[in-house]
């Protein structure tokens, strides 16, 4: 079977090695636009960059789909279960995030590792799944919208509970030398 070449060509055109030195290999596009903002990790609001066309967003989709069916096949191969286990659905979608947000506030961490809190990143990932479910109203099946409350009062009563320990003022006792 012939090899399909794909309809894109993917360049490196970062100007940096990862040690941090300029790269020579690099040659400078007289048109070149302003790198996006998945380069350079910012939004820019006033020039969004241009939408892939359909025919792109087709084949990339169709690729992707395709891709997938391969690992698909090879993890139940392998007896690693059928596809259907790894389909990304609403649930599991809000499950990943919640899994995120206890690690986060530090609720879980890797066996033998102190927990290492990060309440911004945390109100953050709480603050995506309010945004979910205020998109979201009248869209979820009930079993769905069952499962983005609960997720959502339990982790932010955990953020109130991390943040007052954080904010509590120390005690009168914290103050005075120990007795020895």
């Amino acid at each position: 079977m012939a090899e399909k070449k794909p309809d894109f060509v993917v360049s490196d055109r970062r100007k940096f090695t990862d040690e941090g030195e300029l790269r020579t290999d690099v040659r400078e596009e007289a048109n070149a636009p302003p790198p996006s903002s998945v380069q350079t990790g910012t939004i820019e609001s006033d020039h969004p960059p241009e939408p892939p066309s359909r025919a792109e967003q087709e084949a990339q989709h169709k690729e992707y789909r395709a891709s997938g069916k391969k690992l698909d096949d090879m993890l139940a191969a392998g007896g690693h279960g059928k596809a259907e286990d790894f389909e990304m659905t609403f649930e599991r979608l809000v499950q990943s995030l919640y899994v995120s947000a206890l690690f986060q506030l530090g609720v879980m961490h890797p066996e033998g590792e102190a927990p290492r809190p990060d309440v911004v990143a945390a109100r953050q990932t709480i603050d995506t799944l309010g945004v979910l479910k205020e998109k979201t109203k009248g869209n979820l099946t009930p079993a769905e919208e069952n499962v983005l409350q609960n997720v959502l009062f339990e982790l932010r009563m955990a953020f109130l509970e991390i943040t007052n320990a954080i904010t509590r003022a120390p005690g009168p006792a914290a103050n005075k030398p120990v007795a020895k």
